[in-house]
């Protein structure tokens, strides 16, 4: 029999792992409390407490409108990658022609190629499709970069569920989009939902792509943030970066919730009929 290892000797495992989370959430710790000071620069710790830079966040026309800017190509692009990174990993997961094989390494291409080169070939595109500073030229963009992510969330799911059950929906004259609709979406809920929230994710923080395509009436908040770090660091950055890891927080509770909820509706409805998870 294997020795049982105990808490005692797992103790530099615990002290690492609480280090490495103290690492990565530590600028957290920072940021935050410097969007609270009442300094005109920034200061950690603030010697003085204010929502001063909260207020001109919202009373800036550049400020304001880039997070709705950022917003918005961010719900476009999930919406947009949605459909195509799922019918995809069905391809790939169904389909026994060579060429759907092929097609999973293509549209893995954006996330091996650095993004400075991805982002200067699109620029070069759109010079000449006159798409620069447009929505539909930012979403396009962000689209490239957000549909890996669904694409392998959504594969994973589907390797993982049980597609005979799609099989006898199919042999009972259901069609294969109502099939896969009524049967297989349910057991991937939790799979799509996460490959949502990372697209939301890698449009909402790009910003080497942001900085070459975006202008005009269309800049997108990380680009602004970028453009302030040169010309005058203010608190308002750290104002702005502290929504942007609130909103972060808010739409990961959000997407864990809602998986959460579909295992226990997935659950509930084996319990309810046993023959199902047969």
């Amino acid at each position: 029999m294997d020795a049982v290892v105990t808490h005692r000797r797992r103790i530099w495992l615990y002290a690492l792992s609480g280090l490495l989370i103290l690492y990565l959430v530590l600028p957290v710790f920072i940021v935050v409390p410097m969007s609270f000071s009442a300094s005109r620069f920034l200061e950690f710790p603030p010697s003085q407490w204010s929502m001063r830079w909260y207020t001109r966040f919202f009373a800036s026309v550049d400020w304001y409108t880039s997070m709705l800017v950022s917003l918005k190509v961010a719900c476009l692009t999930t919406v947009t990658s949605l459909p195509l990174g799922v019918a995809a990993a069905y391809a790939i997961k169904n389909g026994e022609h060579w060429a759907f094989r092929r097609l999973y390494a293509i549209l893995l291409l954006p996330t091996m190629v650095p993004n400075m080169i991805i982002a200067i070939g699109i620029f070069y595109v759109y010079v000449r499709l006159n798409w620069l500073g447009t929505i539909h030229g930012l979403v396009l963009a962000d689209l490239m970069m957000a549909l890996p992510f669904v694409l392998v969330t959504s594969l994973s799911g589907l390797r993982a569920c049980d597609m005979t059950q799609e099989l006898v929906a199919r042999s009972l004259g259901c069609t294969r989009l109502g099939a896969f609709w009524s049967v297989t979406l349910p057991q991937i809920r939790g799979s799509i939902v996460i490959g949502a929230l990372f697209a939301f994710i890698t449009s909402f923080d790009e910003v080497i792509i942001a900085l070459f395509i975006a202008s005009g009436q269309n800049l997108t908040i990380t680009k602004v943030m970028f453009d302030s770090l040169h010309e005058e660091i203010d608190p308002t950055i750290a104002a702005a970066s502290s929504m942007l890891i609130g909103g972060s927080i808010v739409v990961a509770s959000i997407a864990m919730l809602s998986a959460r909820l579909g295992a226990k509706g997935a659950l509930r409805e084996r319990a309810a009929d046993p023959e199902a998870g047969r």
